[in-house]
């Protein structure tokens, strides 16, 4: 332990940081380094930005916070209606809260009184996918499928139904539609044993973000879920905390795949750093049926405050103003060519996935088996630091449930530009070259890149 009060940060002394501006970091040694994962996924329009500083200091300016059960205020009703129109009116109704983890438990909470208040109390029970993480509070860790996060809490969560999604990097089925199809009906074998009547809604990730590395379930999986909760008659819960405000190229990943939700969380991208803020979205006739049915029985203080709505407002308008979405589709084809490249390069590169500039890199030990390094050498961990040596941020976490599998994450803001994200290359690359000759020295054996390798999938 080291002498600081605070306790939430364990291994090695960390920088302090100094300052930011735009893309990079700066510590107060004075080194830099390029934000190659925008933060937690979250920093989505980089750092600095004088357009969001003057729309939280204008708010400021008039009032901070409003408890929402004394009065409406501008800010609240504008982002709101924001929310909607980027949904194209799919989901018409919007609940306020400060973070990803109150958002999906805002989203559990709906979803159980409307359920009640259609005379369906039996229904008791969630269905989410391992490996997913949707939170660290009690409710959310409950339909979280993240063995070392849930280790110490299974006797206190409300556990959901576990099932698998699609792995489209190691399942050994005929090809992928054969694999998906599998999938399903197993889901619906599973949800079938334990009583379609008792569950209240499937929650998923729509392109996963940090626990499995941006692996992407594809339009036949969302589709066969869709159309899996319509047979059950529960509902789809999507979460785009991470996803959500522009991070694939769309406003929010579903639209990529025209699956619809009836309900959707986000959070990440809405305050995109520079204040808390994340939402519920809901179909109009689920608010409806709960509200007149004694009105939703949750809340948090500061949901809602006019300084957190100004922030997501003041975010929503600069993505659009400023043509980010097109941006992160046009630097996410250029991060992703760099990532292949580096890929063809070093066999214990096992997968390179992702959409937009959300892009997962996967390493093996095995290229052939595609057998993860030993979970105790922790291979993520030091590629990560090797990253920041050479001046870049990246995300690192474990791939098969938490327990074993690297990978990490390369998410940078979506205002990235060209050269900026040649740069990211380059360092990434250097980090690259540096763990493959670790691996080399450690096993006494030529440079691994001396070995033959499959290419890469998509």
């Amino acid at each position: 332990m080291t002498d600081s009060p605070l306790f939430y940060q364990a291994g090695p002394a960390l920088p302090e940081v100094s300052h930011a501006d735009g893309v990079t970091l700066w510590d107060t040694r004075g080194k830099a380094y390029l934000d190659g994962c925008s933060g937690a996924i979250s920093c989505n329009l980089g750092h600095g930005r004088q357009d969001i500083r003057n729309a939280m200091l204008a708010q400021l300016d008039r009032v901070a916070f409003t408890y929402r059960t004394q009065f409406e205020n501008a800010p609240a009703l504008a982002l709101g209606r924001a929310l909607v129109e980027l949904t194209d009116g799919a989901l018409e109704k919007v609940f306020f809260v400060c973070s990803g983890s109150e958002a999906v438990e805002s989203a559990l909470k709906l979803a159980r009184q409307y359920v009640v208040a259609t005379d369906e109390p039996q229904r008791r029970r969630f269905v989410s996918l391992r490996p997913s993480y949707h939170g660290s509070t009690l409710g959310a860790l409950g339909v979280t499928g993240y063995h070392p996060l849930e280790a110490p809490f299974t006797e206190l969560t409300h556990a959901s139904l576990k099932v698998a999604g699609p792995d489209f990097y190691r399942h050994q089925d005929a090809d992928d539609d054969a694999h998906v199809d599998r999938v399903l009906a197993e889901t619906r074998t599973a949800i079938e044993a334990a009583g379609p009547e008792s569950i209240i809604a499937f929650i998923l990730e729509p392109v996963g973000g940090a626990s499995t590395g941006a692996r992407l379930l594809g339009e036949r999986y969302l589709k066969g879920i869709r159309a899996l909760c319509d047979d059950v008659g529960c509902l789809l819960i999507l979460d785009e905390v991470l996803t959500g405000l522009g991070r694939t190229g769309t406003w929010f990943a579903w639209q990529h795949y025209g699956v619809i939700p009836d309900l959707l969380v986000t959070a990440k991208g809405l305050g995109a750093g520079y204040y808390p803020v994340g939402a519920l979205l809901a179909r109009d006739n689920i608010v409806s049926k709960v509200m007149t049915n004694g009105g939703f029985q949750h809340g948090h203080t500061y949901a809602g405050n006019p300084l957190a709505c100004a922030t997501g407002l003041a975010v929503i308008e600069a993505i659009r103003r400023e043509r980010l979405l097109d941006n992160t589709r046009a630097r996410g084809e250029q991060l992703e060519a760099g990532l292949r490249t580096l890929a063809e390069r070093y066999p214990w590169v096992g997968h390179v996935r992702g959409l937009g500039l959300l892009w997962g890199v996967e390493l093996v030990a095995d290229p052939a088996t595609r057998q993860p390094f030993p979970a105790e050498q922790n291979r993520f961990a030091q590629i990560t630091a090797l990253a920041k040596e050479e001046g870049l941020l990246i995300y690192p976490r474990r791939t098969l449930d938490g327990v074993a599998g690297d990978h990490f994450l390369v998410t940078p803001p979506l205002t990235i530009r060209a050269q900026e994200v040649e740069t990211l290359l380059e360092r990434l690359g250097r980090a690259m070259a540096r763990f493959d000759r670790a691996l080399a020295d450690e096993a006494g054996t030529a440079a691994f890149t001396s070995q033959p390798k499959e290419a890469p999938t998509s």
